[in-house]
């Protein structure tokens, strides 16, 4: 009986901590493609809206398929495009951060496996102001697109 009152407690809170979680980011489309041969590196993308008042800060993000991840960017430096690391991505509310192929990203350092289509990951993303967000990440294609951000009326 005390197991069954217990397992009533944690259910009737579980709503509330998932809406403590995300607080006012909002992860979309989060996606990766497939590892080409036995690469030890890969990146996810995602998008983030900030439907709160005050901007928020991308720190940090972790993911147990990888022994490292990192915040990049795409630059140029003369004719040649570069990664390189980032402190932190700016979240503004109103206008949708996206992290994508060819500009900011999640990096995923030392795969340890490769990634596969059809398979998905976790990745935690660490905010300034909203704490832990849990993301899963699905893996497409090596050679995909990238898959169309949802778009949300008014209301919706």
């Amino acid at each position: 009986m005390l197991r069954r009152i217990a397992f009533a407690i944690l259910l009737s809170l579980a709503p509330v901590a998932a809406m403590a979680q995300q607080g006012p980011i909002r992860v979309e489309t989060a996606w990766a493609r497939a590892s080409a041969g036995e690469a030890k590196n890969g990146a996810a993308y995602l998008t983030l809206h900030n439907t709160g008042t005050a901007p928020d800060k991308l720190l940090s993000a972790a993911s147990p398929v990888a022994g490292k991840v990192e915040l990049h960017n795409h630059i140029m430096v003369g004719n040649v495009a570069q990664m390189r690391p980032v402190d932190a991505i700016e979240v503004s509310p109103g206008s949708p951060t996206v992290l994508q192929p060819g500009g900011l990203h999640v990096m995923l350092l030392d795969l340890k496996a490769p990634l596969k289509a059809g398979q998905s990951f976790p990745v935690t993303l660490t905010f300034e102001r909203a704490g832990k967000i849990e993301a899963n990440v699905a893996v497409q294609a090596i050679r995909a697109p990238a898959p169309t951000a949802p778009r949300h009326g008014h209301g919706s």
